[in-house]
């Protein structure tokens, strides 16, 4: 499964781990998402959704 939030569409960012030594390997920092249960624009149902906790906190998603 994709770590893409459902709203934002945002997704993992990627850059360098760097040792004392210098030396450089790939890393990544995945987004922080949460199984949320949500109300949906256009519909009256409550949806499942991986939503990322910044759009929780900005008020982004109404949970059901």
């Amino acid at each position: 499964m994709a770590q893409v939030c459902e709203i934002c569409g945002k997704g993992p960012q990627f850059g360098n781990n760097i040792s004392h030594a210098h030396n450089v390997s790939r890393r990544r920092w995945n987004v922080n998402l949460q199984p949320v249960k949500a109300k949906v624009e256009g519909s009256s149902n409550a949806k499942k959704l991986r939503v990322c906790t910044s759009c929780i906190k900005s008020g982004k998603v109404v949970k059901a």
